[in-house]
């Protein structure tokens, strides 16, 4: 008595319903992701030559914009915080003693008030922060094309 082999039957699986899950997945991640947080105050630097890079890390950037709003964020990637000079003596000195390696950056846009940016520096002075960075835009320099 011989035995016959069942012939396998093939199946079959749809793939369509996963490649549309998978980009959906795609599109949703894409499109409520953020790389950078946007920053509050748009800045136009002044420029020099200067050509220091402002550290990423134990920094607080005080940053004044044209409007002599003042602005205020712990870390490179930390939160801008809008804030009062009157308030901003009392944030440097908290930041300060949470972190006692903390620098100092200004950041203030070229049309700032010079009034502001000097009430900054006293603010600065009093609590004891006598060091600390301008940030400005690195001017390259012109040199003429010579001709042969």
């Amino acid at each position: 008595m011989a035995m016959h082999k069942k012939a396998r039957v093939g199946v079959r699986i749809d793939m369509t319903p996963m490649v549309d899950v998978a980009f959906l997945l795609l599109i949703f991640f894409m499109s409520t992701t953020q790389f950078k947080p946007p920053e509050e105050a748009q800045l136009e630097l002044p420029s020099s030559h200067s050509e220091i890079k402002l550290p990423e890390s134990d920094v607080m950037i005080l940053a004044v914009d044209k409007n002599s709003q003042v602005f205020f964020k712990v870390g490179a990637a930390g939160v801008e915080q809008t804030t009062s000079l009157a308030d901003l003596e009392k944030a440097v000195m908290d930041a300060r003693i949470r972190n006692p390696r903390l620098r100092l950056a200004i950041k203030a846009d070229k049309d700032a008030d010079y009034g502001v940016i000097s009430d900054l520096m006293d603010i600065l002075q009093r609590t004891g922060n006598t060091r600390f960075n301008m940030v400005t835009l690195l001017e390259e320099d012109k040199k003429p094309v010579s001709t042969p």
